[in-house]
């Protein structure tokens, strides 16, 4: 089959269109004919060899496209063998495209249960963007997050799939939104998709900024944070609010004020990709809530796949980029 395929850990030129094998048959599991596949940061970590992939290899967590065996459209859940418990996954657990070939080739093989029936309405691009960021929203925001209507949400770092992602899923259950972003711009693409406002988080005191913005400048219920600000986003917590942690593009390591922390009364929430379960609710979120699909920032093609991780790791794109497989 074609695929994008890495030789070597390093930059993005190490993806290269390529031959590939055909993935085997195997009991219990589907082959898929992807039409499309979508960009994470998680790519960009598994590109650079952060998780021990094996080479030659394909990436790609993300993709939508049609089963060989019935014909139908589907989406692809990437979180693979997550284990029987629903707070955490089993040693086992691991993500599409990290030790299994992924989505930037023709053809991608998973288990059946983790596939979902494509959403109504929803193209091949903004089928392929929805599942690992969906999936991973969702499951913080609410199975971890306990997030509700009438709550107040400060998301981090506004114009990632993550955030535009959390912006759509609460502004839709009456959670009110600020955000933060190095743009201004950002920010008011943020304002247009559902949040009220927005602070820059290149000034040093952007988390008071942000509190001041919370109602009677008490702070937020829920502070997301998917890059990994922790000593700065806690300052922007009311009493005994929860602290929602994903990420760690800023920062791999957090200093924080222990004693603050627990007179503070705060919560310490930190989540990844979810499960099934998790997707389900998101399924039954989108279709109940009538929530648009995610926001497409680029669309590149396959063999296109290096230019589309340079893009991605300028940060200067609002919403997910995909790529498009025909």
């Amino acid at each position: 089959m074609h695929a994008v395929v890495i030789r070597e850990f390093g930059e993005p030129d190490v993806l290269q269109p390529a031959p590939f094998p055909n993935p085997e048959d195997r009991a219990g599991w589907v082959t898929v004919e992807l039409r499309a596949a979508a960009l994470n940061w998680h790519d960009v970590l598994v590109r650079q060899g952060r998780y021990q992939s094996p080479l030659p290899h394909v990436i790609g967590a993300d993709g939508a496209g049609v089963r060989r065996d019935t014909g139908e459209p589907v989406v692809i859940v990437p979180s693979l063998h997550w284990g029987p418990r629903d707070d955490a996954p089993a040693p086992g657990w691991t993500i599409l495209g990290d030790h299994i070939p992924g989505t930037y080739a023709e053809l991608v093989s998973v288990p059946a249960e983790c596939l979902a029936p494509k959403p109504d309405g929803y193209n091949w691009l903004q089928a392929a963007a929805l599942p690992l960021v969906g999936l991973t929203t969702y499951r913080a925001l609410f199975s971890r997050g306990r997030l509700h209507a009438g709550e107040t949400m400060l998301v981090v770092g506004a114009g990632g799939g993550i955030a535009t992602m959390a912006v759509q899923l609460a502004s839709h259950i009456g959670v009110s939104i600020m955000v933060t972003s190095s743009s201004e711009e950002k920010i008011t693409r943020a304002v247009s998709e559902g949040a009220t406002a927005g602070v820059l988080h290149t000034d040093p005191d952007w988390p008071e900024q942000a509190r001041a913005l919370s109602p009677s400048a008490a702070g937020f219920d829920l502070v997301l944070d998917p890059v990994g600000r922790w000593p700065e986003s806690v300052r922007a917590l009311r009493p005994g609010g929860r602290l929602v942690v994903l990420g760690a593009n800023a920062s791999d390591h957090a200093a924080m004020d222990v004693r603050g922390f627990y007179f503070g009364q705060y919560d310490l929430l930190g989540t990844t990709m979810g499960n099934t379960g998790d997707f389900a609710g998101l399924l039954r979120l989108l279709s109940e809530r009538r929530i648009p699909p995610p926001v497409i920032d680029r669309v590149f093609r396959l063999d296109d796949a290096a230019q589309a991780h340079k893009h991605l790791e300028t940060s200067s794109g609002f919403g997910k980029t995909v790529l498009e497989h025909a």
